[in-house]
């Protein structure tokens, strides 16, 4: 039985998170943020592909392996295990170059799950740069969860330079960097700073380099986040669908999959 067509998940090549101070802290995506929402494009009858800039398995984050983040269920827990062991995808992931070399029109919308490693690869990778400017061109869906969004600035020429600024707390090099970003403009959400601080304080023990929220304003993005801590957010802006943080996990997958149908319906119609 064929499916409605392929989406593309992206996940970082990175497991070490460098902290403002140098310490490395062992990281990975969160694993709510992957798995929810590739259960629920599956369940809609849609293949998943997954992919990292360098082919291999991204990491999961050990913090994000507890019940906690399905809603205090062992069993919704253990339903995502089951699924990432069990899904020939998931086991196998790619390079985002082979994605590219197979052909970007194969692909109906893109996902990218959280946890801080997007904010080392993925927001300055080339190919995913490649990957993103092909599906803002044709307005395909992109999804991005929790530090997830800050991936879209891969989507600059200058993105390797424009992170290098951010590091340095150059923030008007940054802004020159990011000249002629395609999502400039764009309303869009992502892990706030209360949020950041809340995990500097209780995880990383330990300060970040930059703040995302920071980086997307800085890039010419329209951030809104929720006050408080962990409540769930998302927003869509034309294609892109950006979620603020873990427990956004549902209401991001159920955007993505309506937006997935309405594109595949209009691409069929086409």
């Amino acid at each position: 039985m064929g499916t409605k067509g392929k989406v593309l998940l992206v996940g970082s090549s990175n497991d070490t998170f460098e902290l403002k101070d140098g310490r490395k802290e062992p990281m990975g995506y969160y694993f709510n943020e992957m798995a929810i929402p590739a259960q629920a494009v599956v369940a809609a009858g849609y293949e998943i592909v997954l992919a990292t800039p360098k082919g291999g398995q991204p990491v999961v984050d050990q913090h994000s392996l507890v019940a906690d983040h399905f809603g205090g269920s062992e069993a919704a827990l253990q339903k995502a295990r089951n699924f990432v062991a069990s899904n020939p995808a998931m086991q196998h992931a790619r390079s985002i170059r082979s994605v590219i070399d197979e052909g970007l029109e194969n692909y109906l919308g893109v996902f990218v799950p959280g946890g801080h490693p997007p904010m080392t690869d993925l927001m300055q990778d080339q190919d995913l740069g490649k990957v993103l400017r092909y599906c803002h061109a044709h307005s395909k869906p992109t999804a991005l969860l929790c530090h997830g969004p800050i991936a879209v600035t891969a989507a600059m020429p200058r993105a390797e330079e424009f992170r290098k600024a951010l590091v340095e707390g150059d923030t008007e090099g940054a802004k020159v960097a990011a000249a002629g970003w395609q999502y400039a403009g764009y309303r869009m959400t992502i892990f706030s700073d209360e949020e950041e601080k809340y995990v500097e304080q209780n995880i990383l023990h330990g300060e970040v380099q930059f703040y995302v929220v920071d980086a997307l304003e800085t890039a010419g993005a329209k951030v809104e986040t929720e006050k408080g801590l962990f409540k769930p957010h998302v927003i869509q802006d034309r294609e892109l669908i950006t979620g603020q943080n873990p427990p956004s996990d549902h209401a991001i997958a159920a955007l993505f999959v309506k937006a997935l149908d309405l594109y595949a319906a209009d691409k069929s119609l086409a």
